[in-house]
């Protein structure tokens, strides 16, 4: 057999292994604790396919927009939330979706949740990704990016510790468009305001540029649908809909970072450590949690499957090789920025997708206030990656779709 040959079934081998691998672990988590997880993790390997084809990430969005005023992925973004909450306000509305009692992400707007998405949006800039996009290039073969996730982790934990404290600061009541207007009122608020935020970027990148950016041209060949790349848009729409599909199965939106919470917090105690007593993991949800296998977990299960899903993409389009010569001062960044990542998103209720996605899918004032503040945040980070990597004009080496 020739090495060309073997070549090519190595790169076919990885993708069906993993995907298999990937379906194995949803019939036994199915088996073990309901069909519903099972069928969760499955979607957390589509949520991984598409984040990966599409790279659709919010770190690179956001920061292509802050320097150079191009806003294409922030208004991909707003088409997203435009469909999501089409499909959740009148399902929240109801309180039930095809017979599953559904709820929404609704928070506080106060000190923890200001603070927090600053400092969510500086280390996105510093740490190279956000909460999916760091789940998603890790898991298509980026090294640094498991460097970021370790101490996402780790912030994550130190923030459960000092959870209660920031939640004891000035906060203002939770606020739901749902509530306050219904779910059409809510619908055409929302829609204004996406609509506002589009704009705003046309008229921004046009006084920049002249012209909006063209969308790259992308082969319609069948083979594009396995190998990538996917149009943004799609992505956008795919998100929008699998959330919603997430809602129909759990019960409530898509979410990322509790899990890296309860995993850390795991991790501590196997270590001998003991969170039982911060105020963090007292609330009953969050006890059961601790108590339980980390299987049983939501959360967790999606995580993996967005990894593994991730994995199978970078696999079928030939370019998961991970390469661990990290220059010294972009781990320095990795380690800064992942521990700002998890303390930022415990302290304001979740990540650009518990907080910014799933709050404002479920008419949540509070992810309004997320995505101003961690827009702040980036606006910072972005000034001070000249510092962490000198000579590259503050270029960070963001993952594919950060």
């Amino acid at each position: 057999m020739s090495e060309l040959a073997l070549t090519q079934r190595s790169r076919l081998s990885l993708p069906v292994l993993a995907g298999a691998g990937l379906v194995a672990a949803a019939l036994l988590v199915g088996s073990a604790f309901g069909a519903r997880l099972g069928a969760l993790m499955l979607v957390g390997g589509l949520l991984g396919m598409v984040l990966y084809h599409a790279a659709f990430g919010f770190t690179a969005a956001w920061r292509v927009f802050i320097t150079e005023r191009r806003g294409r992925g922030l208004r991909a973004q707003m088409v997203m939330l435009a469909i999501a909450v089409l499909l959740f306000f009148p399902a929240l509305s109801s309180g039930s979706l095809f017979g599953q009692a559904v709820y929404g992400y609704v928070a506080p707007i106060g000190v923890s949740v200001v603070f927090g998405a600053f400092l969510f949006g500086v280390g996105m800039q510093l740490g190279g990704g956000c909460g999916s996009g760091t789940l998603f290039t890790a898991g298509g073969g980026n090294a640094r990016m498991l460097i970021t996730l370790l101490f996402f982790i780790v912030g994550s934990v130190i923030g459960t510790a000092h959870f209660s404290w920031w939640q004891s600061l000035p906060a203002f009541q939770p606020v739901s468009l749902v509530r306050e207007f219904g779910a059409g009122g809510g619908i055409a608020v929302s829609l204004v305001l996406f609509a506002a935020i589009a704009a705003f970027t046309v008229v921004m990148e046009k006084r920049r540029h002249g012209r909006l950016e063209r969308a790259p041209v992308i082969d319609a060949g069948n083979r594009r649908w396995l190998t990538g790349p996917w149009p943004l848009l799609f992505g956008a729409v795919a998100l929008a809909v699998l959330n919603f599909a997430t809602l129909a199965l759990a019960g409530r939106p898509w979410g990322i970072t509790s899990a890296f919470a309860l995993w850390g917090a795991k991790g501590f105690e196997a270590l001998g450590g003991d969170v039982s007593q911060w105020g963090y993991w007292q609330a009953s949800w969050n006890a059961s949690a601790l108590q339980a296998s980390v299987w049983s977990d939501i959360t967790t299960v999606m995580n993996v499957g967005i990894m593994v899903g991730a994995l199978v993409a970078a696999s079928l389009a030939g370019k998961f090789a991970p390469n661990f010569r990290i220059p010294a001062r972009s781990l320095l960044a990795a380690v800064i920025g992942g521990i700002m990542l998890g303390y930022g998103a415990r302290l304001a209720f979740g990540c650009n997708i518990g907080a910014y996605f799933g709050g404002i899918a479920s008419g949540s004032l509070h992810g309004w206030v997320w995505l101003i503040a961690a827009f702040a945040g980036n606006m910072l980070g972005v000034r001070l990656r000249p510092f962490f990597f000198e000579g590259e004009a503050g270029r960070l080496p963001t993952a594919k779709g950060c």
